[in-house]
């Protein structure tokens, strides 16, 4: 199978053979690429195979999964096909790397946690857990897919309190929607705009080292 994505695969420098490792698939926002959301978890590369996808649609000097009618408006056959795409691309990456299928983690910033969130509905408990920052489900998502139960999903779903470009509400109504559907939510504000501040990072490291197990210390 080729994968409909490029993409950066971050193995732990000292792999034991007979084990198999969490995974963080990472999706990075409109207009960026795979190598400027790894920072945000490259101090877990030791204990988490950490798999990069780039968006297939150039835009600009980066990359998007989708385009958009207006701002929050996914042109809606791109949308679905992003999400087809990207169920496939992790059942390809589970079968050619040593993954832990009971340990997979998304984390998506803004179009990348819009599709984080979506694929947490689709897939349900095929995946782990979720990182979502400054991102929000489209309302077709929550009335027209068929979605999965997500009580055993795992969701760190974060906002910037300033967000110029998805007010805080956004924040607030996506973290509502998830509280009613599972008891594993964490939700945070920053006092941030559309954007990943140092204290929001350390608390994403924390979180996906605790809930994957880990008890090694990553410093």
């Amino acid at each position: 199978m080729n994968p409909a994505y490029q993409y950066d695969v971050h193995l732990p420098a000292h792999m034991d053979p007979d084990k198999k490792y969490p995974v963080v698939f990472t999706l990075h926002g409109k207009g960026s690429n795979e190598r400027n959301v790894f920072g945000l978890v490259a101090p877990l590369a030791d204990h988490f195979i950490i798999i990069g996808i780039r968006g297939n649609l150039p835009l600009g000097a980066g990359y998007q999964y989708y385009e958009l009618k207006s701002l929050g408006n996914p042109i809606r056959e791109m949308f679905d096909d992003a999400v087809k795409q990207l169920e496939g691309f992790i059942r390809y990456a589970t079968e050619k790397y040593p993954i832990d299928s009971d340990k997979r983690y998304l984390l998506g910033f803004s179009q990348g946690a819009i599709l984080s969130m979506t694929l947490a509905l689709t897939m349900g408990d095929q995946l782990r857990g979720i990182v979502a920052l400054n991102g929000y489900v489209p309302d077709f998502v929550k009335t027209e897919y068929p979605l999965r139960s997500v009580k055993d999903v795992s969701f760190f779903v974060s906002h910037g309190e300033h967000d110029s470009v998805f007010p805080v509400r956004i924040g607030h109504e996506t973290a509502a929607y998830f509280k009613d559907q599972t008891p594993l939510l964490t939700f945070h504000l920053y006092p941030t705009d559309h954007g990943v501040s140092e204290e929001n990072q350390l608390d994403v490291l924390n979180w996906l080292k605790k809930d994957a197990g880990l008890i090694t210390n990553l410093e």
